[in-house]
């Protein structure tokens, strides 16, 4: 096939038993911890929504390196959000939350950077707010490492910190709604492939970061996510 331009390079994040896994979506969930639900103003067991990020948000982060991210235009108010991340491997649709395991490839630690101020503005319009999302690098993540090393990630510590000082603490046996059940439900609305990443939700203390800040994400068990603003 004869393309008019050279196509984009595939988005690849390195595993940590070898090779690279290659990005075909990327969903996040939202407000999926009670404690973050409160800070941002809503509380109970609510309906899972869903939003997407492009593919070419994601920075992968190898093991032991300090990824690099710009800090965005338009915002004078960028929140970090530390989040378990699912890796799928084998697609479906109306998959079972009692048979969503068998299609996780692996997990890794995962930051969803927002531009909150344009968040909040889109909100209070009842208008998409995808600008305070989805802009470049947005989706920095850790090296994935594969189920069958780790097993289902159950609980587990999530925590963050920024040069130094704690911000995030939870546990992954908090999301409201659990990696079994959110991959049900997206399965309905979307037919999962090979390749789709999710962001499963991030616990309470989201706050600000500046240029200059560097951000440790961790998950138990899992690769920890260095990331530097500049």
């Amino acid at each position: 096939m004869s393309y008019v331009f050279a196509p984009p390079a595939v988005t690849a994040v390195p595993v940590t038993s070898g090779g690279s896994f290659p990005v075909h979506r990327v969903y996040c969930v939202g407000r999926n911890y009670a404690d973050h639900a409160v800070e941002m103003g809503f509380s109970g067991r609510e309906p899972p929504f869903f939003f997407l990020k492009p593919a070419d948000t994601v920075v992968p982060v190898a093991a032991g390196e300090t990824g690099q991210i710009d800090y965005p235009s338009l915002t004078s108010n960028l929140h970090h959000e530390v989040e378990l991340v699912v890796a799928i491997g084998r697609g479906g649709s109306h998959i079972r939350a009692a048979d969503a395991a068998s299609h996780i490839f692996g997990y890794a630690v995962g930051l969803d950077m927002t531009r909150r101020d344009l968040q909040g503005e889109m909100k209070k319009q009842g208008r998409p707010w995808c600008i305070g999302k989805a802009f470049e690098q947005s989706a920095p993540i850790g090296p994935i490492t594969p189920l069958a090393q780790t097993g289902e990630m159950l609980t587990g510590s999530i925590q963050l910190s920024v040069n130094g000082t704690e911000r995030q603490q939870g546990d992954v046996k908090d999301l409201i709604w659990s990696v079994n059940e959110t991959i049900e439900q997206l399965s309905i609305a979307w037919t999962l492939q090979p390749g789709d990443l999710i962001y499963t939700g991030t616990p309470a203390g989201v706050g600000a970061v500046l240029r200059g800040d560097l951000l440790l994400a961790q998950v138990q068990g899992l690769q920890p996510l260095r990331v530097a603003v500049r």
